[in-house]
C-alpha cells in the first residue's frame, strides 16, 4: 500500500464556472449579452406603467378619448389636470394635510425614538428592563381595531389630525433597530465624555447623534414613508372629508374608481373638466412625487443604514 508524501501534494482539478448557456462561460460576450436583454426587459417592465401614468396626467381629452384609457405618449402634453386638482378642492386641502402630518409626525417619531432607543442602551438607566419588555412584547401582541378605536375615540382624537399620528408614533421595530445601533458605539467614547463632566444631554446631542446620521436618517426615511402611504388610520378616524389625507383621497377616487364632481376640482368658469383618466394619473403622480423628490437626499445613507444591527461575520 502505497502512501502519498507531503512533497508531493494532491493536485485536484479546478471547478468549471457553470453556465446556463451550453458552452459558454459568465463572462463571455454571449453570456453577458442574455444578462443585458434580460435586465432590459425588466427595466421596461417597470418603468412603462409610470410613464403611461405620468403621460396619460398630461394627455387632453381628444388624446384620452382616442386612445380610450391610458396614453402612452402625448403629442399635446398640458397641466389642466394638474391645475385643475392643486389650485383648490379636495386633493389641494389632502396634499397639505399629508405633508403636515408626515412633517409633525416623522419629526416626533424621530425625537421619541432616539431618546428611547438611547434610554435602553444605557444599561444602568431607570426601569431598563421593564420598558424593554415592553416594548418587546408591543411587537408580539398586536391590538386589534376594535380596541384602537375605542382607545381613539376615549381621548376624544376623532376627526383631529393627532389620530393619525400618535396611535403610530413609536415603531418598536425600529426603536430596536436604533438600540442596537447605540450600543455599538465605542464605550470608551462615551465614558471618556462623561469623565470630562458631560451630562447625558450633552452626550447624546454632541457625540452619539454626530455619530449616528445614517441610522437616524434611515430611520426618518421609514417613518416618512409610513406617514405619507397611511390611510387605514384616516379611513377609520376621519368622518370629515375635507380633513382626509392624499392616500385616501388617491384609494376612493383612484382605486374604488370614484368620479371627482366640479365642486371638488378648480376649473375656470364654463370649462369643462379634464377627462377622469388625465384626473386620475394626475392624483396618482402628486401621491408619489413627495417621497420620490426626499429619496435622493437620504439615498448616500441608505446602504450604511440598511446594514444597522446586522449579522457581521
Amino acid at each position: 500500500m502505497t502512501t502519498l508524501s507531503p512533497a508531493h501534494p494532491v493536485r485536484r482539478r479546478p471547478r468549471r464556472a457553470y453556465s446556463a448557456v451550453p458552452g459558454e462561460t459568465p463572462g463571455s460576450l454571449p453570456w453577458r449579452s442574455v444578462k443585458s436583454l434580460i435586465l432590459l426587459v425588466c427595466v421596461i417592465l417597470v418603468v412603462l406603467p409610470f410613464v403611461a401614468i405620468v403621460s396619460t396626467s398630461l394627455a387632453d381629452t381628444a388624446e384620452v378619448t382616442k386612445s380610450g384609457g391610458y396614453v402612452l405618449w402625448p403629442d399635446h402634453p398640458t397641466l389642466l389636470a394638474y391645475k385643475a386638482l392643486l389650485n383648490g378642492g379636495i386633493v389641494a386641502k389632502a396634499m397639505l394635510v399629508s405633508v403636515g402630518v408626515t412633517v409633525v409626525g416623522t419629526a416626533l417619531s424621530l425625537v421619541s425614538s432616539v431618546f428611547l432607543a438611547y434610554g435602553l442602551s444605557r444599561p444602568g438607566s431607570f426601569g431598563h428592563k421593564p420598558v424593554l419588555l415592553l416594548l418587546l412584547m408591543s411587537m408580539l401582541f398586536v391590538p386589534g381595531v376594535i380596541p384602537s378605536y375605542l382607545m381613539v375615540k376615549q381621548l376624544h382624537l376623532i376627526n383631529s389630525y393627532w389620530s393619525l399620528i400618535l396611535p403610530t408614533m413609536i415603531n418598536a421595530f425600529n426603536v430596536i433597530v436604533l438600540r442596537s445601533f447605540f450600543m455599538g458605539l465605542p464605550g470608551e467614547l462615551i465614558d471618556a465624555a462623561r469623565i470630562d463632566g458631560a451630562s447625558e444631554w450633552k452626550i447624546l446631542t454632541r457625540l452619539v447623534l454626530p455619530l449616528s446620521k445614517a441610522s437616524v436618517a434611515v430611520i426618518g426615511l421609514f417613518y416618512a414613508v409610513t406617514y405619507w402611504n397611511a390611510f387605514f388610520n384616516a379611513l377609520l378616524y376621519m368622518n370629515d372629508a375635507s380633513k382626509w389625507p392624499m392616500q385616501l383621497v388617491l384609494r376612493t377616487y383612484v382605486v374604488n374608481n370614484a368620479a371627482l364632481s366640479g365642486g371638488q376640482v378648480d376649473v375656470a368658469a364654463g370649462a369643462p373638466l379634464p377627462p377622469a383618466q388625465s384626473l386620475q394619473a394626475a392624483i396618482l403622480v402628486l401621491s408619489i412625487v413627495p417621497i420620490v423628490v426626499i429619496y435622493p437626499f437620504l439615498q448616500r445613507h441608505m446602504n450604511k443604514g440598511v446594514m444597522i444591527g446586522a449579522v457581521k461575520g
